[in-house]
């Protein structure tokens, strides 16, 4: 066995040097966010709100944890070109950087008692942990296209009921610099699951109409039975406070974002962009504040002004 030296100037596929040239422009690390500059806002908090904010991070943490530890990886057996292993390799890298933004802000906002609370509860909880065992064990023993078809709705779905809380806060004018981290994260994001959505694709119009009808009832199964966990997920973190129907909208509306990465009809007609908060939905946007907080922390540190990928990106 000889081994093969990748060579980025004969690509297979020019949306995997897109894609990497997009991901490593966008790098960030959370270290260069004050996120205790919002001790003021959080502390002016109601006990249920803060208690809100703590579990949906929990949760993002875990969901991050598995990205980290599973999600690209597991993918690698599967791979169509070196390049591609490649942006896999970054992906992994800055899912670990997403679970550690938020004991970022666990430590910057809690104090260690409350922080061991937040892990216990995160640990224990039924509803996460059914779905990050349910992502692990189609990662585990899936096929190729269900994993991806996996990894899509974690990236661009199940995540986003924790998304939702720093969104509205950030549209009332509190906890901006926590805030920014999740905007920061939600830019890689929506490149992983529009590149993984793309590369499923790819696989999946080499089927016969048999074997996509297959993978299809799989997939909204899978949906199904996802999205019934989830809006459950929902109820438990979100009642408490009142937010549960409007997040409950937000999450169907993502859930249609991921059938979209994975080039599918919306799925949810309830759950247009119109039906969602609209200062959630201004939130939701990719572009960062990249206010004067750099000052605080040097001036050799510079974000690159970048979009996340749109549709167009993948015409060739």
């Amino acid at each position: 066995m000889s081994y093969v030296a990748i060579d980025w100037n004969k690509l297979e596929d020019e949306l995997d040097k897109h894609t990497w040239e997009k991901l490593t422009s966008q790098f960030w690390l959370d270290t260069r966010i004050p996120v205790s500059n919002d001790l003021d806002d959080w502390r002016s908090l109601t006990d249920e709100e803060r208690d809100v904010v703590n579990k949906a991070f929990g949760g993002l943490t875990l969901l991050d944890t598995l990205q980290s530890e599973e999600g690209a990886n597991v993918m690698r057996d599967a791979v169509r070109t070196q390049h591609e292993e490649a942006v896999l390799n970054n992906i992994l890298f800055m899912e670990s950087v997403h679970a550690k933004s938020y004991s970022t802000i666990f430590i910057s906002l809690n104090n260690n008692r409350k922080i061991e609370e937040i892990f216990e509860w995160t640990n224990s909880n039924e509803t996460l942990q059914y779905k990050a065992k349910r992502i692990n064990d189609i990662y585990q023993n899936g096929t190729p296209l269900q994993k991806k078809i996996a990894s899509v709705f974690l990236e661009s779905f199940l995540f986003y009921s924790g998304f939702y809380t720093p969104l509205w806060y950030l549209g009332n004018n509190l906890l901006p610099n926590v805030a920014e981290i999740i905007k920061l994260i939600i830019r890689d994001e929506s490149v992983h699951g529009t590149y993984l959505g793309y590369k499923f694709q790819l696989g999946y119009n080499q089927l016969d109409e048999d074997e996509q009808a297959e993978i299809r009832d799989w997939m909204y199964e899978l949906l199904y039975d996802l999205m019934e966990n989830e809006l459950l997920y929902t109820e438990e973190v979100y009642d408490q406070i009142g937010w549960t129907n409007e997040v409950k909208t937000f999450v169907k509306y993502n859930a249609n974002k991921a059938l979209q990465n994975l080039g599918f009809e919306p799925f949810f007609p309830d759950a247009s962009a119109e039906q969602v908060n609209p200062i959630v939905m201004n939130g939701l946007s990719t572009d960062t504040t990249n206010h004067d907080f750099f000052s605080q922390v040097g001036s050799g540190y510079l974000m690159g002004n970048v979009e996340a990928m749109d549709d167009d990106d993948y015409d060739f």
